[in-house]
């Protein structure tokens, strides 16, 4: 019996630790279809900002609403109004705000999610 309760005390931390890192993941996580919210800075954009929240980017923008076209490896492409845009999956920074979150923001600068926490720069 004592096993199986120290079994299960571990698998619960190694879930709690999944979740934590889930959710600070610099991986946006996102299949064709799903309405995104991106920077529209526009093709030569440096902050390349993904998020399932509205909210700003990293130069101050307001993020616009798209629709996720395709994913591949490591890049999105985001139709955006009338036209596409491949965006990076993998930002240098991602939001913060710990188990939970449903932002799922990454930026390739720092800035702030839609849920207002600050983004952190993913080492």
């Amino acid at each position: 019996m004592r096993k199986n309760v120290v079994a299960l005390a571990v698998l619960f931390l190694c879930l709690v630790a999944g979740v934590a890192v889930w959710a600070d993941s610099p991986v946006f996580k996102a299949v064709a279809g799903d309405k995104v919210y991106v920077c529209a800075c526009g093709a030569d954009c440096t902050c390349n900002t993904l998020s399932s929240k509205p909210g700003t980017c990293g130069c101050g923008s307001a993020l616009v609403e798209g629709k996720v076209v395709s994913v591949g490896e490591g890049k999105a492409v985001i139709a955006i109004g009338d036209r596409q845009q491949e965006f990076s999956t993998v930002g240098k920074y991602a939001c913060a705000c710990g188990g939970g979150c449903t932002c799922n923001t990454i930026s390739q600068k720092p800035g702030t999610c839609g849920c207002g926490a600050p983004l952190k720069q993913v080492e």
